[in-house]
């Protein structure tokens, strides 16, 4: 299937202005897409990712940043933990996707805000754990979104990255860019109406560094022990780092 140029990632504040306008424009479809498009896999992955999150139970004082929030769905898993009695801020910076997730949150102790990524609008050490979901591969420059969590983060903070990668076995590899570039573009676009959004996400994910790299680039802008594994066969990564620093009280 062709590639329009509008699906094409860009670069610099054209790509901002890209995916602001990709989310604002799918936000109405987005959780179906989402749960139809992952065979609902996704679910499973948000689970993971906020287990390793490591969240205290029973703290009160626990502050949480979940960044590209979208509708709150990874917020939304780590508010309803029992024992979680902390408070989750959900940042994204397409409004409408924050407008069409808010009927979800039913007083759960969830904070939207609008807010951009690459220039969080927090103090520094405002966290003491961070998490993004399938949202880095979006950012213009994820060496300045990763230094701005690391600023965002207490020292010995906790920062986990859920996002889409290429499976390393050959035949796996081979089914999934199939369904990537063959049957998600086509399904995307039918259910969401949308021209080409589908279409940008299997070229987002062609374009984005592998697990390995994405440690590195971790750990040169302000985080120490970054690990990650493969999800499902490859089709996803976590990672989990840690903030450089002593944790001063709670970490």
């Amino acid at each position: 299937m062709a590639t329009t140029p509008e699906a094409r990632p860009h670069q610099g504040e054209a790509r901002e202005r890209q995916v602001r306008t990709l989310f604002s424009e799918i936000a109405p479809r987005y959780d179906l897409l989402n749960h139809v498009l992952s065979l609902n896999i996704d679910r499973r992955w948000r689970r993971r990712a906020v287990d390793l999150l490591d969240v205290p139970a029973g703290d009160p004082e626990v502050r949480v940043l979940d960044a590209c929030a979208g509708t709150y769905d990874l917020s939304l898993e780590l508010a309803g933990r029992k024992g979680f009695s902390g408070r989750v801020v959900a940042s994204d910076f397409a409004r409408p996707m924050l407008v069409e997730g808010q009927g979800k949150l039913r007083g759960r102790p969830i904070a939207p805000v609008c807010g951009d990524t690459l220039r969080l609008p927090f103090p520094d050490g405002a966290f003491h754990r961070a998490m993004v979901a399938f949202g880095v591969r979006n950012l213009s420059d994820p060496a300045r979104g990763f230094a701005e969590f690391a600023r965002i983060l207490r020292p010995g903070g906790r920062l986990v990255i859920l996002e889409f990668t290429t499976p390393p076995n050959r035949l796996m590899r081979g089914f999934y860019l199939f369904y990537f570039h063959r049957i998600l573009p086509l399904v995307g676009r039918v259910v969401s109406g949308h021209p080409w959004a589908y279409s940008y996400l299997p070229e987002s994910v062609k374009e984005f560094p592998g697990p390995q790299e994405l440690a590195g680039m971790l750990e040169t802008n302000g985080f120490q022990r970054a690990e990650w594994s493969y999800l499902t066969a490859g089709i996803a990564a976590i990672h989990v780092a840690v903030k450089e620093g002593t944790p001063a009280g709670r970490g």
